[in-house]
């Protein structure tokens, strides 16, 4: 392979590309389990005014916000993991890589900002109404679910491209 074909598809900055990568999967991640676990928190809080005794069994979306932060620790370690150093002659880490790694940490991000919101929500008015009346218990677990599920696909797709590399 000739200089000039191993600096464009090598190039010094494609290391760049796969650290947004590692920071945007961690943190959209936690912006999101952040998020989750103060809005569901505010409705266990309201939850603990009227009914003290159902507090612990309503903490479960608080839990759940706060695995999403899990998954984009994951997806973070194992992407700057395949980020290689340059030597002193030329990076081995190419623009391919960085790409594939920026979607992983995007794709991993975004999902779990995303499923945040929407386990904050689901989970403060689920609890408040759980306050009213506790046979919505299973429906709201069932809502949160899918809503965590959305978390768990982005989590899948970045670690399917968080494997995708290109080496000069």
């Amino acid at each position: 392979m000739s200089a000039s074909i191993a600096t464009e598809e090598c190039p010094t900055w494609a290391p760049l590309f796969g650290f947004l990568g590692v920071a945007s999967a961690l943190v959209f991640a936690n912006v999101g389990a952040a998020y989750g676990t103060a809005k569901a928190g505010i409705g266990i809080a309201s939850l603990g005014i009227v009914k003290p005794n159902l507090v612990m069994r309503n903490i479960i979306p608080v839990i759940m916000a706060g695995v999403l932060g899990i998954y984009g620790l994951i997806v973070a370690v194992i992407i700057q993991s395949g980020i290689t150093t340059p030597g002193a002659d030329a990076t081995v880490y190419s623009s391919y890589s960085g790409f594939a790694h920026l979607a992983a940490g995007l794709s991993c991000g975004l999902s779990g900002l995303a499923a945040g919101i929407a386990i904050g929500i689901i989970g403060d008015a689920g609890v408040r109404a759980i306050g009213l009346q506790e046979k919505l218990f299973v429906g709201m677990i069932l809502v949160l679910i899918f809503a965590e599920a959305l978390g768990l696909y982005g989590l899948i797709v970045a670690l399917i491209l968080s494997q995708q590399k290109f080496e000069c």
